[in-house]
Parts: structure tokens; C-alpha cells; sequence
């Protein structure tokens, strides 16, 4: 008779098995190179610091010749790819609902002048604390949040921000392809709860909860302190010197307490992190649009009301300061059942906040251990395969969790098996992948190339590449990047 944990067990290493051949299927060109390489940043012994040396890892029985041609000529079927990790189990936050998060890191590559499309991304805490721009490949990623005392996330998609490419339209399209395969998966069900997007302040909340607002999808983005919202407007009376309907009530002026009135919630949490945590709320706040820049073209500028929720903690878990956190959530109040801010709602949107900094321990992760950014690679082609490559490790380590053991170092604490971290899920990934499926074919018997003759010198030297800037004005007009000195609260979004 099997036990439940036999049956589960068999479950788990059934439906790592199925992934992996379908990622297999997914390599439509140098697949089983391909293949071996995902295995071989998996099995590697420490954190993935050159490239040539993955070949020397036993699970991968090529040469470094086919590494490297596995990723300037082999091809992935993205889509499908795509559709295979959307299928998987994805966690969902305390209440039921998908939690997703959306934010861009950077591939920088500051010394490539050959390397084609680059951008001047921004970079934080460089010299002393400056923001400094360095060339490199902005890529979006979007993955959903679990909750609980850990930090693991599941990636379901990442995308290259192309020069030029605006970013919330780059990160709407993006958003509704997930939710579409999310659907499509059956992870959401007509009746379920609305889906949240998770994003910083430096996203536009606005535009995309306009762009999204035909999906059961809710924006939850923080603020900046300095923006000014606006209230629904009072009853408009018609009368002969009235005028025309006010379109906007009073100001919402997060720097001025007087401007803020009595808030409908009040929320007040012991937390382990953060100590006591004070949340207000506020309903059917708008921003002002304008019609500039994204809203030029709008027919007419909509009235996008949501929640403003403010968040004050007592310390932060690195002892600094804490300040007070603005969020704006796109929560329709009185349309949908589920959007009811009520005391649970407005706790469970700034814990969602919260949870979205466990996408800063993936990217940690994907650079730091499975060496995302380590491949000094010219076609950002290239760049694009070996990223979900490592999508796809991640995943792997994901669907591995329950059956990995902790293969602790001496000086780490004993950790339980709902507690174990991506890193060491993937020290004991080695012993777990022979129970698995290993489509890849054995390496068949060749001899390098002769290469060009020596004496002879590269006649075709490579093409230079500018950095693509966002915009000249901030060359041109030295003006344009001073700071003022007095300044004003944003009242226009």
C-alpha cells in the first residue's frame, strides 16, 4: 500500500519530469546542448562564475565550443515556453488571489561598445549613493508572490525593454499575455478573486490600470510622496450660473496633513520586521490627467478612482529610518464584490506591497548564484535564450522544493523543508535528477574546426554601437538635470 507521502512524492517528481520534457520540446534547434546547459547551472557546484566552466560539470557531456554555439545558433521556442512554466503550480497570497509583481533589472555592460541596443540604465548605490547611468539590457520581469516566511517567487515571464520601447505600454502588454495564459491554465476561474499587479513608484499606476481595465486585474503601485491626488466631486446642482459639472473635487495633498480629512479605515499591526504597522485609507481618489504625453491622444481623459492606503512602520529590518509608504490601489469600490477595502483588504494590500521586495531576492538569486549576468554575450539574441534558460532552471528548483534536502554547510542553521531557500533546493538538485526525465541525447563524436590560420588577422573588424539614450534633451540642456530647490507637489499625473 503507498502512503500519502510515497503518493505525493510521486506526484512531484511526476510533474518535475513533465516539464522537463517539455522544455526539451520547447529547444527547437541545438536542444539537447541547450538542455544540458539549464542541468548544468543547476548541478554546478557553487555559484555559476565563468561560462566555459559549465562544461566541465559532468551533467553536461559537451564541449565549451557547443556552449557556446547552443546559444548563438540554437532557438527556443518562447511562446511555448512561456505557456509550459505558466502551467505549473503558482502560489497564490493569503486570501486565495494571484499576487503578481512586476519590476526591471538591469544586464549591464558598460564596456561593450560591439553590443548592439544597449540603453543607459539607471543604477542605485554607486559611488556615494548616486544614481549613475551605465549601458546595459533593461529586462522586465513579472513573477507571482507566495506568502509566508520565505523568499521564494515563481518567474513567469521576462522581457527585454528594446530602445525606444515605452514602459507601460512595454508592461501592459506583458501583463495581459500572463494573464491571458493564466487563464488559459485554468488558474483563474470566472468568480475568483481579481488578480493584483504589484509595482513601484516607478511605473505610471494610472496609465495601466486604464490600459488593463478590461481584465480582472487591480494595480497596486507606491506613490511618490510629493503627488497631489483628487476627490470625487460634490453634488452638482444645475442652474443657470453653475457653470458645467466640476470633473474634480478637493485636493488630496499626501505632504499636508490638513488636506487629508478623517480616513474611512484605520489598521494598527504587530509585526516580527517591522514592529507596529499603522495603515490609513482613504477611498475614490484620482489623479489629475493632463493631456500630455500618454493622454495626448485620449478622446477624453478618464476618472481613474482607487484607494490611497498610508503605511507607517516603526523600524526597518536594516535599522534605518523608516518613512511613511503611499500606496495607490485601482480598487473599484461598490462595482466589484472583491474590492471592498474594508480593515482585512486594506492589511492584505500593504502586506502584498511588502511581499513585492521577494523580487529582489530572485534577481539576487539569478545573478548572484545561477549567473544571469556572468556571459559576455555580443547578440542580445543570445542574451534572450540564455535568460529563459535560467527561467527555466528556476522553475525547476520550484517544482524540486519539496523533494530536496538540506544539505546544510556546518556553520548554517538546520532549516525545514518548507523553509529551504533556492540555493540550497539546488546543492541537492544533483541527486534528484536522475529520478527525473533526461531527454537529451548522448553527444556525438566530432572534431573542432580548423579556425582562421595563424599569421592571418581578422580583415572584418566588428561594428560599434552607441548607447541608446531616453531622451537628448537631457544632453543638450544642462538645465534640465538640476534639481530645485523649492519644490512643488505633483497635482497632475
Amino acid at each position: 500500500m503507498i502512503s500519502v507521502h510515497d503518493a505525493t512524492r510521486e506526484s512531484v517528481v511526476g510533474d518535475l519530469a513533465t516539464f522537463r520534457r517539455e522544455l526539451h520540446r520547447c529547444l527547437s534547434a541545438r536542444a539537447d546542448a541547450l538542455f544540458e546547459l539549464a542541468d548544468a547551472v543547476l548541478c554546478a557546484d557553487g555559484p555559476v562564475r565563468s561560462l566555459p566552466a559549465l562544461s566541465l560539470v559532468a551533467e553536461h557531456r559537451r564541449g565549451h565550443g557547443a556552449l557556446y554555439d547552443a546559444l548563438g545558433a540554437g532557438r527556443i521556442d518562447v511562446q511555448r515556453l512561456r505557456t509550459v512554466v505558466a502551467s505549473t503550480s503558482i502560489p497564490r497570497a493569503a486570501d486565495g488571489r494571484i499576487v503578481l509583481a512586476v519590476d526591471v533589472t538591469c544586464w549591464l555592460r558598460p564596456e561593450a561598445h560591439t553590443v548592439p541596443e544597449r540603453i543607459l540604465c539607471h543604477t542605485y548605490g554607486r559611488g556615494k549613493d548616486q544614481h549613475i547611468g551605465v549601458p546595459g539590457w533593461p529586462y522586465s520581469f513579472l513573477v507571482a508572490l507566495e506568502t509566508g516566511r520565505s523568499s521564494w517567487t515563481a518567474p513567469l515571464d521576462a522581457i527585454r525593454l528594446v530602445p525606444g520601447a515605452d514602459l507601460a505600454a512595454a508592461t501592459a502588454g506583458q501583463v495581459r499575455d500572463v494573464v491571458g495564459r493564466l487563464i488559459a491554465a485554468g488558474h483563474r476561474r470566472p468568480g475568483d478573486l481579481a488578480i493584483w499587479v504589484v509595482m513601484d513608484a516607478g511605473y505610471d499606476a494610472a496609465r495601466l490600470a486604464w490600459l488593463l481595465r478590461d481584465l480582472p486585474v487591480r494595480i497596486l503601485a507606491r506613490m511618490r510622496s510629493d503627488r497631489v491626488l483628487r476627490r470625487a466631486p460634490k453634488a452638482w446642482v444645475p442652474g443657470p450660473q453653475c457653470g458645467r459639472p466640476p470633473r474634480h473635487g478637493t485636493e488630496f495633498i499626501f505632504g499636508d496633513p490638513t488636506s487629508w480629512d478623517t480616513p474611512n479605515v484605520t489598521t494598527v499591526t504587530e509585526t516580527r520586521l517591522y514592529g507596529t504597522a499603522t495603515a490609513r485609507a482613504w477611498y475614490r481618489l484620482h489623479p489629475r490627467l493632463t493631456r500630455r504625453a500618454a493622454w495626448a491622444d485620449c478622446p477624453e481623459l478618464p476618472i481613474l478612482e482607487g484607494t490611497v492606503v498610508r503605511l507607517d512602520v516603526q523600524r526597518l529590518p536594516s535599522g534605518a529610518t523608516a518613512k511613511p509608504v503611499w500606496l495607490w490601489c485601482s480598487a473599484r469600490v461598490g462595482v466589484d464584490p472583491d474590492d471592498d477595502p474594508d480593515i482585512a483588504m486594506v492589511n492584505l494590500l500593504w502586506q502584498a506591497f511588502l511581499r513585492r521586495f521577494d523580487i529582489e531576492h530572485t534577481f539576487r538569486l539569478f545573478k548572484q548564484t545561477l549567473g544571469w549576468t556572468v556571459p559576455k554575450l555580443r547578440d542580445p539574441h543570445a542574451a534572450d535564450r540564455w535568460t529563459w534558460l535560467i527561467i527555466a532552471a528556476h522553475t525547476q528548483l520550484r517544482l524540486a522544493r519539496p523533494l530536496a534536502a538540506d544539505l546544510r554547510h556546518p556553520w548554517e542553521r538546520p532549516a525545514r523543508p518548507e523553509r529551504l531557500t533556492p540555493a540550497r533546493v539546488r546543492r541537492g538538485f544533483r541527486h534528484l535528477r536522475p529520478t527525473t526525465a533526461c531527454p537529451a541525447g548522448a553527444p556525438k563524436p566530432t572534431r573542432p574546426g580548423p579556425g582562421r590560420p595563424p599569421g592571418r588577422p581578422n580583415r572584418q573588424p566588428t561594428r560599434r554601437h552607441d548607447v541608446h539614450t531616453a531622451t537628448s534633451s537631457d544632453t543638450t540642456n544642462p538645465k534640465s538635470s538640476k534639481k530645485s530647490t523649492n519644490p512643488r507637489p505633483r497635482r497632475t499625473g
